[in-house]
């Protein structure tokens, strides 16, 4: 049986004693702070990001540089057999194309996953392929079921403002048209039909409004119920509207798993402060 190794970034949230504690890596996304640069998790806690977001430090993410990328798979490759690797999403950030690239010098023992997720719904691929190492499967059969199973999660997100995703180029044209109207709240989702580009959804004109609507549309059209899916409402500093919609979930829908949690530093970096991300995850009984 092949010792596998299972690999991500911060992007899915997990803290490097929370990794330790999974028995998987995580390779920290870096970013540039007035000049300076950080690494999540390593030294700049996701506390002390959003308070330089707020003091309106001037902010830029990147993709981990591909030396730190080979480096951290070397070592592991000392240990394992094989390494899956599940980067966020490819249309989020070029990460994914460049560990695909870097993969093929490995001669297929490094699986690159582009199930086209990112945070919670990353994490939870994550937890799924170290459950299925741990059972046995191979790198290539954890890659397979994975890619399968990438549609069946989904995220949608609403902000305060769409600058800070303009200004990273996250969002189609759809999107970034909308950033121009006054006293529009804008909806958008995750679209995997554009490689997991941030897609318009909807508009409306308050955000409370924004977020009960994401709420009803899971519920009656996506038809998502508390036996087979798990939840997660993620906010950048706006944790009691958040804690709101989570009841306003349970009650469409009765008790059920969901996270409520601050998004990964890199990610709320591109969100703003008021940005909510709900994510909905089937899940995968093997």
């Amino acid at each position: 049986m092949k010792k596998v190794a299972i690999v991500t970034d911060s992007n899915a949230g997990i803290r490097q004693e929370e990794a330790k504690e999974l028995g998987i890596f995580v390779l920290p996304m870096p970013f540039t702070i007035d000049g300076q640069t950080y690494y999540e998790d390593i030294n700049l806690t996701q506390e002390e990001f959003f308070e330089k977001q707020i003091s309106g430090a001037e902010i830029f993410t990147s993709q981990p540089v591909v030396g730190n990328v080979k480096e951290l798979w070397d070592q592991i490759l000392k240990d394992y057999d094989e390494i899956v690797h599940i980067p966020m999403s490819s249309g989020l950030s070029g990460s994914c194309q460049t560990a695909c690239m870097l993969a093929q010098e490995y001669d297929n023992r490094v699986f690159v996953v582009d199930s086209q997720r990112i945070s919670v719904t990353q994490k939870y691929d994550v937890i799924d392929a170290k459950r299925m190492a741990d059972e046995g499967k191979s790198g290539q059969e954890i890659y397979d079921i994975l890619t399968e199973n990438k549609l069946n999660a989904s995220i949608y997100i609403t902000v305060n403002t769409l600058d800070y995703l303009k200004k990273g180029g996250r969002i189609t044209p759809a999107v970034a048209t909308l950033a121009g109207l006054l006293k529009i709240i804008p909806i958008m989702k995750l679209n995997y039909d554009l490689g997991g580009k941030i897609d318009s959804f909807g508009k409306v004109r308050t955000a409370k409004k924004a977020n009960l609507k994401i709420i009803d549309h899971m519920v009656n059209d996506c038809k998502v119920n508390n036996k087979d899916f798990v939840f997660a409402i993620e906010h950048v500093l706006c944790e009691d509207l958040a804690l709101e919609m989570k009841q306003k979930l349970i009650e469409q829908i009765g008790e059920c798993e969901i996270l409520v949690r601050e998004l990964p530093a890199v990610v709320g970096a591109h969100m703003g402060i008021g940005g909510i991300g709900y994510q909905y995850i089937k899940k995968y009984e093997g």
